[in-house]
């Protein structure tokens, strides 16, 4: 079985959860998918960054990361999964707002500024969040070469539209729900 069809295998088991929900966006689903399950799991997580780079391997990138809380674990997971392949591969986080004390930054990790980043998020429905990280990212410098997900529940158009390079490893299509 290879890494994509393992991690599919382990999302499907840990973290599509059956049942009426209401999503960030505001709409309504009759599942939720819970990819911390899956992207903060120790058997789980290395399969994240492994697949995650693979999709993107053909991009040239040297920092990741994105809004969050969904895409801080994603980033780490890749960035330990360059590691062992013996890539250098930084990760950051952008927080939702800035902070109002210490060195205020709406960055955390190494400085974006002048890099090529790859903008992260666990799963998106609307690409509001990691839309938001783009600009952020924009914002502080950063040249955003795509956005990257796990899972796509409907935001490639909306992202694409943005004029932003789009990759997911699965979509909506590939979960038994």
């Amino acid at each position: 079985m290879s890494e994509r069809d393992e991690l599919l295998r382990q999302i499907n088991d840990k973290a599509v959860v059956r049942g009426k929900v209401t999503l960030s966006s505001g709409q309504e689903a009759d599942y939720y998918v819970d990819l911390r399950r899956v992207t903060l799991d120790g058997e789980s997580a290395p399969l994240v960054g492994s697949v995650m780079l693979d999709n993107v391997a053909d991009l040239d990138f040297d920092a990741v990361g994105g809004l969050t809380l969904g895409a801080d674990p994603v980033a780490s997971a890749m960035m330990h999964a360059a590691h062992g392949r013996g890539r250098k591969l930084d990760a950051f986080v952008v927080r939702k707002s800035g902070k109002a004390h210490g060195l205020q930054r709406r960055i955390e990790g190494p400085d974006v500024r002048g890099r090529r980043v790859l903008a992260l998020e666990d799963t998106s429905t609307t690409g509001g969040s990691v839309m938001t990280a783009v600009e952020a990212l924009r914002e502080e410098g950063a040249e955003v070469v795509a956005v990257a997900l796990i899972l796509d529940r409907g935001a490639r158009e909306a992202v694409t539209a943005q004029g932003v390079e789009y990759r997911s490893v699965f979509g909506v299509a590939d979960l038994d729900v």
